[in-house]
């Protein structure tokens, strides 16, 4: 109900998170869904596409505040999704990750409070925690700057908070599609690390952590979904099993910027965290420079306390990283395609 005749902007709406948060509220009672992105094929598309009067369109960029003020007038509340994702390129480009991740999300904030904007949602990463790339740690400074913008205005006008998920699967820039296309192509299946572990969730559960941030977090807090992890070794053979493909998996080494493993929640979070079941909430600390007001023991559990990562949560097996594949529409689509077929004719 916290929605009906309501108007959402999505920020980056045409990007793979953003289109599925879409599609999640186009047929409810929503008012009005503002998609805001700089790709206007992309805009074109969704607009043949869905021929819907609730969706509006706004050309813009989160590096450019006029334009994001342009899109904001009216609007209720903001998923905001536009960002800089793909490791690599963050990696050979960092300025422009933070032009985009941290002055952009700074952007969004600024003019959500100017226009009264009711509540926003930035998006964030397990990348953001222990960052070691450049993606992470502009994801990192995201955190800090929404975390401190939601101290400067009252939850009353404007509540700001974020989710931190892990890899999406089969969303651009997952290893999902790749793993296929090389099937598709009889090429080798390249693994980095086939001891690596990433977090598991399907683009649907991803969309209900927004939802449950929507509905259930207080100003400043990041929501952050339990989900069970794999070794991409055991996902490339999950894919190979589910498609009925005898390719190589070929070792080719860490990428620019890659961790062994995701952490969803550092040891200090984890310490204060709420487990809210299937989530955990992050509350931000909502104390302020006059530090001697403030008298604090030390707390002897940090040391003792485990940070949640990928290699410490829930592991699938072959079997169980099979299951979940066959929840996503890409992998069943991908069930009908005579692969060795295709494969041995290529060969030819």
């Amino acid at each position: 109900m916290m929605f009906k005749d309501k108007t959402l902007l999505i920020t980056g709406g045409t990007g793979s998170f953003g289109n599925a948060v879409m599609k999640r509220f186009l047929n409810t009672n929503i008012g009005e869904i503002r998609i805001f992105s700089r790709d206007e094929k992309k805009q074109d598309d969704m607009r043949r596409l869905y021929k819907n009067p609730k969706l509006k369109f706004y050309i813009g960029d989160v590096r450019d505040l006029a334009s994001v003020k342009n899109a904001m007038h009216g609007v209720d509340y903001i998923f905001h999704a536009a960002a800089l994702k793909q490791v690599p390129s963050c990696e050979f480009f960092p300025l422009e990750a933070v032009k985009t991740n941290v002055l952009g999300t700074d952007n969004v904030l600024t003019a959500a409070i100017e226009c009264g904007v009711k509540k926003v949602i930035c998006l964030s990463t397990d990348k953001a925690v222990y960052p070691i790339n450049a993606m992470g740690i502009s994801k990192a400074m995201m955190e800090r700057v929404f975390v401190a913008k939601s101290r400067t205005v009252s939850p009353d006008k404007t509540l700001i908070c974020g989710t931190r998920y892990g890899n999406v699967m089969a969303s651009r820039g997952s290893v999902i599609p790749l793993f296929v296309e090389q099937i598709k192509s009889g090429q080798p299946l390249t693994v980095t690390n086939p001891h690596m572990t990433r977090f598991l969730m399907s683009l649907d559960e991803a969309v209900e952590l927004v939802i449950f941030a929507f509905k259930k977090a207080n100003t400043g807090d990041i929501m952050v979904q339990k989900a069970p992890a794999s070794t991409i070794g055991d996902l490339a053979q999950a894919i190979k099993e589910l498609l009925n493909a005898d390719n190589e998996i070929k070792i080719i080494g860490t990428r620019h910027g890659e961790k062994l493993y995701e952490t969803l929640l550092t040891k200090e979070e984890y310490l204060v965290a709420e487990d809210l079941g299937g989530f955990f909430r992050v509350l931000a600390d909502q104390r302020d420079l006059n530090y001697d007001k403030y008298f604090i023991n030390g707390n002897e559990k940090l040391s003792t306390e485990e940070e949640y990562n990928s290699h410490n949560t829930r592991r699938l097996n072959v079997e169980e990283i099979k299951e979940k594949l066959l929840q996503l529409d890409y992998i069943k689509e991908q069930l009908h395609y005579p692969y060795k077929d295709k494969v041995a004719s290529t060969k030819e």
